[in-house]
């Protein structure tokens, strides 16, 4: 069941998530809703997607119970503000952000852990 109106992949099971992790070197997925904090993440990914070719950009529902898996990661302990989103390379997280972040600043953390 989506939950999210954007135009990218959404991720609906922890199993899925698994194997999106799995199978792509370098993985953004952006844990959120529709909400005004979510809202421009997902425009910059919408953006990057077709921009930067050695990354996957994906999105899970906040809510979605299958996304506890990134909702209790552990990088995300003391997290107060949605969306969380992870930045996976290799099968391993290497980056989690909270709250709202703007182009420039995912522009930097794609090219600091993914070199993209």
């Amino acid at each position: 069941m989506k939950m999210l109106q954007t135009g990218l992949q959404e991720i609906e099971t922890a199993d899925e998530l698994e194997k999106m992790i799995a199978e792509n070197e370098n993985l953004m997925v952006c844990c959120g809703r529709m909400g005004p904090m979510c809202l421009p993440v997902y425009d910059v990914m919408e953006e990057l997607e077709e921009e930067k070719q050695n990354v996957k950009f994906a999105v899970m529902g906040f809510d979605n119970p299958e996304a506890e898996s990134i909702r209790r990661a552990p990088e995300c302990r003391g997290f107060m503000g949605i969306p969380f989103t992870m930045y996976y390379k290799n099968g391993k997280t290497v980056q989690a952000t909270t709250s709202i972040q703007n182009r420039q600043q995912i522009t930097s953390i794609l090219g600091d852990k993914f070199g993209a």
